[in-house]
Parts: structure tokens; C-alpha cells; sequence
């Protein structure tokens, strides 16, 4: 392997995240702001690896008697395409020799996020399970052989309900881990979440500019595949999951609702909501 394909710092850690092999452990909480880091690290028992590079910011220690790592992305897909495979070279590849191990390791990730609504009956502060997470950024298509881990009849319904423009990235469809879905998700709502390459055009917000569809939400928000609803927007998870999947890692998101985009409604103080999921969290990954 070329040095410009999985560049080594100088003193052995992955280039971006700064971090060695044995930094890590296999349950990983993936958060977007580095200060919801430090807030989730408290609630550990004991932490033996702190460190941070740019947006990411790593702390890795116990819960009761399981060994956890909480780790910032940042925002957007593009981030995520960072964390997830030097995550997972860190365990899967010898970064002295750039070759894959024999072995490969599973590692399990769970974004824990704040999200924006899209029906009307999901209140700011309850908590959403990414059943299935929908791409409207494209970077899974960057990659060969993605297409066996893709809900197809999901992306083109979806695509055909919005008459999806050619000039944008195709929508891409990837599942939750089930088993993690169903030890994780009690007390949620569980659905389709859409994730975007933008917070104001690509969720249909209008500043000074506008979206090229200006009924993109409303067409979002009526959308039903099988009975179920697209419960919200963010900006990760479609990468997270379909990048888990080629990678043969395991991986939900959960998130805060702190915006009702069809009501109008916004939570300001949403840090004790997302403390609650953190807790929940840790106590899920725990059992």
C-alpha cells in the first residue's frame, strides 16, 4: 500500500484521528460536537485514552465492566468517511505494513445526535431509532460493490415520490443493524431517517437562497414505504451505516429531536435530553 493511501503520523497514529491500535475499544459512541464528548465521558467510570485532533476528540474508557470509546465526527458524511475507515484500520489493517489482517475485527458504532423532525406527531425531546437510513449525499457510491447492502425498492420509491433531479446524487438506502436496533431502541420511535450533504438548502431551509424544490419537505413528509414514515433529517448516519456494512461492522444511530420542521417547534435547552440517551446508551451497550 502506498504511504498516501493510509497516511502513518510520525508517531504511528492514523493521520486524522491521531490515534493508535490499542486506543480503542470495540464499542464505539460516535457523536457530532466534540464538546458532547467530554459530557458523555463523565458519566464513565474510569477513562484511560483521551485525545483530540482538529473535530476529533476520542475518550476511551469503562462502564461498569464494559470498555467504551466516544469519538466526535464533526459534522456531515464527508467526516464520517474519515472516522469510519481509520476506525477501522486501527483494528482491521497493520499500519506498519498497510496490510489487512487475517482476521478481521467487528467493531459495533452508535451515533448518538440531535435531528430535525418531519412529522408532526414526533415531539422536541422524544428520541428516534434509525431503523433505515436514506443517502442524499453520495459517498457510498464512491465504492465498489456497495449495492448488495442497499434497500433498492426504498431508494427508488422515494426518488420516483420527490421526481428526484439528475443533476443530484441518486438516494441511497442502508438498514440499522437489527440486533443493536432491538437491544437499543426501547422507548424510541423507530423509522427512515434522510440524511443530507447540507443543513439549509439540502432540508429545504430558505435564507437568501433558494431550494431547488420548495415542496421537498412536504413531498418528504407524506412519503410511506411499507407502512412506514421518514421520521427526520441529520447528516450522518447513511454513511455510518452503509460504510459499517461493506466493512462488516455494526451500527445505529439514535437521536434528540430538537426541531419539529412541520410544527415549528425547537428545543433550546436539548443538552438533558441528549444526556438521557447518552445514559441509555451506555446502560444498552452495557448489558
Amino acid at each position: 500500500m502506498k504511504k498516501t493511501e493510509l497516511i502513518i503520523n510520525p508517531d504511528g497514529s492514523v493521520f486524522h484521528l491521531h490515534l493508535l491500535p490499542g486506543d480503542i475499544a470495540e464499542k464505539i459512541i460516535i457523536v457530532g460536537d466534540p464538546g458532547r464528548v467530554e459530557m458523555i465521558a463523565e458519566m464513565l467510570d474510569s477513562v484511560r485514552v483521551r485525545k483530540i485532533n482538529r473535530e476529533f476528540c476520542t475518550v476511551t474508557g469503562s462502564y461498569g465492566e464494559t470498555e467504551v470509546t466516544i469519538i466526535s465526527s464533526g459534522i456531515g458524511t464527508d467526516n464520517i468517511d474519515i472516522v469510519l475507515n481509520e476506525l477501522d484500520a486501527l483494528v482491521n489493517i497493520d499500519l506498519g505494513t498497510g496490510m489487512t489482517l487475517e482476521e478481521p475485527r467487528s467493531l459495533t458504532f452508535v451515533r448518538i445526535g440531535t435531528t430535525g423532525g418531519l412529522q408532526a406527531e414526533l415531539p422536541v425531546g422524544s428520541f428516534i431509532a434509525t431503523a433505515k437510513a436514506v443517502g442524499f449525499d453520495g459517498v457510498l457510491h464512491f465504492y465498489e460493490g456497495y449495492e448488495w447492502c442497499l434497500d433498492h425498492l426504498l431508494a427508488d420509491s422515494l426518488a420516483a415520490h420527490l421526481e428526484w433531479p439528475d443533476t443530484l446524487a441518486y438516494p441511497y438506502a442502508v438498514d440499522a443493524d437489527t440486533g443493536l436496533l432491538e437491544k437499543l431502541s426501547p422507548g424510541t420511535t423507530r423509522g427512515i431517517t434522510i440524511s443530507t450533504p447540507g443543513f439549509y438548502a439540502p432540508q429545504g431551509r430558505r435564507l437568501r437562497l433558494e431550494p431547488f424544490d420548495n415542496e421537498l419537505n412536504d413531498n418528504i413528509t407524506s412519503f410511506r414505504f411499507k407502512g412506514q414514515k421518514i421520521t427526520n433529517y441529520e447528516m450522518e448516519s447513511s454513511a455510518i451505516y452503509g460504510l459499517s456494512r461493506l466493512l462488516n461492522h455494526k451500527a445505529l444511530t439514535l437521536c434528540v429531536v430538537i426541531a419539529n420542521r412541520v410544527t415549528g417547534e425547537f428545543l433550546t435547552d436539548y443538552k438533558p435530553a441528549v444526556k438521557r440517551l447518552a445514559a441509555q446508551v451506555l446502560e444498552g451497550l452495557s448489558s
